[in-house]
């Protein structure tokens, strides 16, 4: 006499135990996020999905934020993030402007402040959509919070690509001045930031056409950087 099957699980329970796997995955997710932002608060980013998918070697040099010349992480804030000191990860006048300027055509740009540069550099990858975007965000708050701002600006200069196959700022400045970034000239660090945008295809060293033009613009406004007191945070 054959023994009959036993019963399905009622169907609350199936959706129960189904549902506990994404809470199971998101869990993990939040507890290995916060592991990784409270490491790189101390221990500087070994390497970057960036990196290893750029496919032109890596060539980087960590210098803390000490040790680089102030008028680079000025620059940086010129060119990039003029109110990088003021807002708490997001810049909601730049996003909305950018998004005004894309809709009405023409080359894609972003709104991006340096923190969300740093958390889609350091924990995520290039492109991506909005589901990225979701991401920059969830690791852009993470990071506003548990490190702080000198320490994003530090993270920040030592990541960039600065040239193909470049990786931080001293990098940079060896690649393009022979030097590290401690001795930059606010020439040089206005160069380096005009490049950040599109790093393979400019070039710090004798910059031509609108490189030019715009690192003379970011040069300018170091000064204006430094008097206002918008790096105040990093000082």
């Amino acid at each position: 006499m054959s023994k009959a099957a036993p019963a399905a699980p009622p169907a609350p329970a199936r959706r129960s135990r189904w549902l506990r796997v994404p809470f199971k995955i998101l869990v993990w997710f939040v507890i290995l996020s916060l592991l990784f932002v409270g490491l790189y608060r101390f221990v500087p980013p070994p390497v970057t999905l960036t990196m290893i998918l750029d496919g032109n070697g890596i060539t980087k040099d960590w210098m803390s934020l000490d040790d680089i010349d102030p008028d680079m992480a000025r620059a940086a804030i010129a060119a990039e993030d003029s109110k990088f000191c003021s807002h708490h990860g997001f810049d909601a006048v730049a996003i909305a402007q950018a998004m005004r300027r894309n809709a009405s055509g023409g080359r894609i740009r972003g709104g991006s402040t340096i923190s969300q540069q740093v958390a889609k550099n350091v924990f995520l990858f290039q492109g991506g959509g909005f589901v990225r975007k979701g991401f920059e965000a969830w690791f852009t708050v993470l990071i506003e919070a548990f490190w702080g701002k000198r320490r994003i600006m530090e993270v920040y200069l030592n990541v960039a690509e600065t040239g193909i196959g470049t990786y931080g700022v001293n990098a940079g400045a060896m690649r393009y001045f022979g030097h590290d970034a401690s001795r930059l000239t606010r020439a040089d660090a206005a160069r380096i930031a005009a490049i950040l945008p599109l790093p393979k295809k400019r070039a710090a060293k004798a910059p031509t056409g609108f490189t030019r033009r715009y690192g003379h613009s970011i040069a300018a406004r170091i000064g204006v950087v430094q008097r206002d007191g918008l790096d105040a945070c990093i000082r």
